[in-house]
């Protein structure tokens, strides 16, 4: 008898029970009718996406720090990963650099701004200090000493990104020096810790359908979508921009490993619909550094290269910082000469470098950029108070494609990448348990990846077999 073929109502159910992708899918559509329909109850879900977020960020140090110890205690060449650090810091620079002149390009031909004739002592500069609370970029040399650890535990309680990487190279060489006759249980403890915590990030990914719906809800809520008309120039050309600059790493992509940036994305879309819909990259980290890992880059390279691109290779902030700066003169009556945004790429390339967990952020940059110059009314930066918002989905797309795509390059160029495992990944041709992640531990769902196996192997094997 041929096998019974599962009612759709049930079939339904199971993709709904099954697939992160098509929760995520339901909340976000769920949070915009909430928060166009209700909007005062929609914020009052604030605390859904920023609890979300809290969790997944307690778990953020202790895995980079797990994974770039292992990487380098495993790779055996602690010269191979200041190579790869060395690398990655010349692509972030070149590719950061490429977004600013795209974006001063496309804001000088469209001239998103043009006709508004704003008077800068109509707005309210106020709110951008509300928006920033009162802060400041840090100097580049603040950035650099603040990059350097003072206390062990600190960078961790801290969530210093790059003060934990700094440790976890101290430790990783110094397993290397030692070498496994010495310390023979650290290595495997901390490979242990590592699988813990691939696990909590499939519990704590549960929820990533509930921090969506309450994210999106908050938005629709508080911006509505009248914000779009207003400011509709200025969204089409950011969003063509990026979409101009994702193209450009699809090429690059291409010329450097062969892979298909759409197939990557197609790999990570669950991925990048939980960015969207909560507006932070940092949501997402644990489990974009998880699939890098599978898709066949080295656990150092992935281990150095995505966490610190999280603070220095923020194409998407490039991209609408350079826009943003050009509309603001624009909107105001300030015709800029050529070596004045010259001054604006310059300025840019140190100041969106220390963005990074920093609150309005993008207000300060721009606001430091405006005094540089000279000739823009720092005032005149709220203009973008109250469009900001809207430019994070292009933003959170752009940082994320644009990391995950120098983690590929920079493995590539290293060796440090199992090109035919990424084709047979990005293919489809390895069943990945992407979808079944938030209903069964990391563990076992790396077992359910080798269907060729007869019996569940193990992860040895699965990584053989791939």
């Amino acid at each position: 008898m041929p096998p019974s073929v599962p009612s759709l109502p049930r079939r339904v159910a199971h993709i709904l029970r099954t697939s992160l992708f098509v929760q995520v899918l339901c909340a976000l559509v769920l949070g915009i009718v909430v928060g166009k329909l209700w909007p005062g109850f929609a914020a009052d879900l604030q605390p859904l996406g920023d609890g979300f977020t809290r969790l997944i960020k307690t778990i953020i140090s202790p895995l980079v720090f797990c994974v770039v110890v292992v990487g380098i205690a495993k790779a055996g060449d602690l010269k191979a990963f200041g190579r790869i650090g060395l690398k990655a810091l010349i692509w972030f620079e070149v590719a950061s650099t490429l977004a600013l002149v795209i974006g001063l390009l496309a804001a000088n031909v469209v001239q998103p701004g043009s006709g508004m004739n704003v008077d800068p002592s109509t707005l309210d500069a106020s709110a951008v200090d509300a928006k920033t609370g009162g802060g400041s970029l840090p100097s580049t040399t603040e950035f650099i000493v603040n990059a350097i650890p003072t206390s062990f535990i600190g960078a961790f309680a801290e969530n210093e990104l790059l003060q934990v990487l700094i440790l976890a190279c101290l430790v990783g060489a110094a397993l290397l020096h030692l070498g496994h006759t010495k310390v023979p249980k650290v290595l495997p403890a901390v490979e242990q810790a590592q699988e813990i915590i691939f696990a909590v990030v499939g519990f704590i990914m549960r929820l990533a359908p509930i921090a969506v719906f309450g994210a999106m809800a908050v938005l629709i809520g508080q911006y509505g979508l009248g914000v779009i008309e207003t400011y509709a120039k200025l969204i089409v050309l950011c969003y063509a921009a990026a979409a101009f600059f994702i193209a450009l790493l699809a090429v690059a992509l291409r010329m450097v490993t062969g892979l298909s940036l759409w197939k990557f994305l197609r790999y990570i879309r669950a991925e990048m619909l939980l960015a969207l819909g909560t507006a932070s990259t940092e949501s997402v980290m644990p489990r974009v550094m998880q699939k890098l890992r599978k898709a066949g880059a080295r656990d150092d390279a992935v281990g150095l290269v995505l966490p610190t691109g999280y603070s220095f290779n923020l194409d998407g902030a490039s991209l609408y910082l350079s826009i943003g700066t050009l509309f603001i003169a624009q909107a105001v009556g300030v015709d800029l000469s050529l070596g004045q945004q010259i001054t604006v790429v310059l300025v840019l390339m140190l100041t969106s470098k220390g963005m990074a967990g920093i609150p309005g952020s993008a207000f300060l940059a721009l606001s430091a950029t405006a005094s540089s110059l000279g000739a823009i009314p720092a005032g005149a930066v709220a203009l973008l108070l109250g469009v900001d918002r809207i430019m994070d989905s292009m933003r959170v797309v752009t940082n994320l494609l644009g990391n995950c795509v120098a983690v590929f390059a920079v493995s590539r160029w290293e060796g440090a990448l199992d090109l035919e495992k990424a084709r047979r990944v990005l293919d489809g041709e390895v069943e990945e348990a992407q979808e079944t992640t938030p209903e069964a531990p990391a563990g076992e769902a790396e077992k359910a990846t080798a269907p060729e196996a007869p019996a569940q192997p193990t992860k040895e094997t699965v990584t053989e077999a791939s």
